[in-house]
């Protein structure tokens, strides 16, 4: 399998890393990257080996079978359909764009057409596959998300107290909170919807990393997660199971026996 990468960020030098250099996927190769800037451009070949483009058309005919977005909502609006549109398979990591139905029909409409698919990851949290498979038959009744993260880096600055900084739906978190809520996204695209998916947000002046905390009801039952993420060695701004969450869904297309 040959992917390109849209962007040149912490997720895109991880799965460089990852898949060229240590071999964690075999018989696969991130062929190539698209990157805005020439001198960018330039110093990914001369770093990694990979081919850089900065013209969309040539990176996309590159050779390559499936694209990661690993760059911004905007990349997403930008390029997304016309990754679509040549028959390439895509990874958005970027889910926050998918909250604009207009876009979203689009997509999943032109997939259908073109017999192509578009792959979210499950990002920094976890229980995705209990929430899919609760809403098989639509039987899902409650979600709520509780995040909660050390205040400083949630508020540029310390509280005394645990603070509620934020209490509502997923449409209108993200909104509020646009760089810091894409859990809730993923999870509301694959559950309830962002209108009926509620959303807290703590700051936290004891939390040294990000916490999630999902709840649902159903007629499945009733599950409880809590997941506390380490953030990537070298970036403390994202978190590792975000990035191992894409290297995840890459393996998958490679493997012929599937779970979940």
């Amino acid at each position: 399998m040959k992917i390109g990468i849209i962007g040149g960020g912490t997720v895109a030098t991880f799965l460089i890393k990852s898949i060229n250099v240590d071999q964690k996927l075999p018989g696969s190769l991130v062929e190539s990257v698209y990157l805005r800037k020439p001198e960018v451009a330039d110093e990914w070949e001369r770093t990694y080996g990979t081919r850089a483009f900065t013209d969309m058309e040539a990176f996309l005919s590159s050779g390559i079978d499936i694209v990661v977005e690993a760059a911004t909502v905007e990349a997403v609006r930008d390029y997304a359909e016309l990754v679509i549109s040549k028959r390439k398979e895509l990874v958005v990591i970027s889910v926050g764009a998918l909250v604009d139905p207009e876009l979203y029909g689009r997509l999943n409409e032109l997939c259908r057409q073109l017999g192509t698919k578009i792959y979210l990851p499950s990002g920094a949290i976890g229980g995705l596959d209990v929430i899919h498979s609760a809403m098989a038959l639509g039987q899902l009744d409650e979600v709520a998300l509780t995040t909660r993260k050390p205040a400083a880096s949630l508020l540029g600055r310390q509280v005394e107290a645990e603070e509620v900084v934020f209490s509502g739906t997923a449409t209108e978190a993200i909104s509020k909170f646009p760089k810091n809520i894409n859990v809730a996204i993923v999870l509301s695209l694959a559950g309830l919807g962002c209108d009926q998916t509620s959303v807290k947000i703590v700051a936290d002046p004891e939390a040294t990393k990000n916490t999630h905390c999902i709840e649902a009801v159903g007629s499945f039952g009733k599950m409880s997660i809590r997941l506390e993420n380490d953030p990537m060695p070298d970036n403390p701004k994202t978190s590792y199971l975000a990035a191992l969450s894409v290297l995840s869904t890459l393996k998958k297309q490679t493997e012929r026996i599937t779970i979940g």
